[in-house]
């Protein structure tokens, strides 16, 4: 026999209720379901609310019941409680996000919890102070770039940059690249790095892969042309590309050899893997052959490094890296 609307307006209810207020800590007794129905004006009786329970429990619901007090409780949920932390962890680090769409993200995971994991769970939200992205059209633009991707379109779009403007109230203002020119890319990843998500692509104009940040990208669109870079993308390993591209800003790829002091071998592991070329370099040293984006970016991340990283081959980037630690220590001195 077909469930009456009052028998689904029941059991979606039921449902509800339990994700909503328990967990293994906070079971509800039949009692308590019951009085909570009544209150809610939905008719209800224990045997009807048993059948509800077990047909919830048939559909693949992980529901309970507790020795003392004696009640029912969700066990299992679609994301424990850690997961949706590291999730909230996430949104609230990443820059790309705006505020108001971070804020009602973090709302909808801390709802997934139930009420009672969710309170721990927003005292521990704090919406960081780093910069957070102002382009509010961001998930229209995430959802437009898969769009194309699985149809296997390209897309335009404008690509926008931050420019002093003193004579404005604001000070800095933003402006499209290229005079507003439409940039035309063949999409074919999105990447996670450094707290910014890309778009990584086929520039046609310059035969080569290339990386946008997506709240940088302002009305962008599906274009009917095919996507073009299929052999550049045949084999692409985001983890590598990204490993190798120091801040997304790029640079000539090259393999560079590089003498570091043996502590720093953490450091070296963390930026490029366990699977690389590590040869031992005597006193207290080994050197790592690695290729890299020789570009500002890498230089000032083995800046850090001081006199405990040298650059051995090849001979042309660290010249190129001494000429420019020499223009900084010019600058200074001038």
């Amino acid at each position: 026999m077909a469930k009456t609307p009052v028998t689904k307006q029941r059991l979606l209810f039921l449902q509800n209720l339990l994700l909503e207020r328990t967990d293994q800590e906070h079971p509800l007794t039949m009692g308590s379901i019951l009085s909570v129905m009544q209150k809610e004006g939905i008719p209800a009786e224990r045997k009807s609310i048993y059948d509800d329970l077990r047909a919830l429990q048939e559909s693949g619901m992980d529901i309970r019941m507790s020795g003392r007090p004696r009640g029912y409780y969700v066990a299992e949920r679609l994301f424990a409680t850690p997961e949706l932390k590291l999730m909230m962890d996430a949104v609230q680090s990443s820059r790309s996000i705006p505020p108001q769409q971070s804020r009602e993200l973090l709302k909808k995971l801390e709802n997934m919890a139930g009420q009672h994991e969710a309170g721990s769970l927003k005292r521990q939200v704090v919406i960081s102070s780093r910069v957070k992205a102002a382009n509010q059209s961001v998930y229209d633009t995430i959802e437009k770039i898969h769009e194309a991707i699985t149809a296997g379109k390209q897309v335009s779009f404008r690509y926008l940059q931050w420019e002093l403007d003193f004579s404005s109230r604001e000070k800095v203002k933003e402006i499209a690249r290229r005079g507003g020119k439409r940039y035309h890319v063949s999409p074919w990843s999105l990447l996670w790095n450094s707290e910014n998500y890309y778009l990584v692509g086929y520039d046609s104009e310059s035969g080569s892969i290339r990386h946008y940040r997506i709240d940088r990208m302002s009305e962008l669109r599906i274009v009917k042309k095919t996507r073009q870079g299929q052999e550049l993308f045949r084999n692409f390993d985001a983890g590598k590309y990204s490993k190798r591209m120091f801040g997304m800003f790029g640079g000539q790829e090259k393999t560079v050899r590089i003498r570091f002091a043996n502590r720093l071998i953490g450091p070296v592991i963390d930026r490029f893997g366990k699977d690389i070329f590590l040869t031992p370099g005597g006193d207290g040293h080994f050197e790592a052959t690695v290729p890299v984006e020789v570009s500002p970016q890498f230089f000032s991340w083995l800046f850090g490094f001081g006199t405990e990283a040298k650059i051995v081959a090849p001979r042309e980037v660290a010249d190129e890296f001494a000429e420019l630690a020499k223009k900084i220590i010019d600058f200074y001195k001038s």
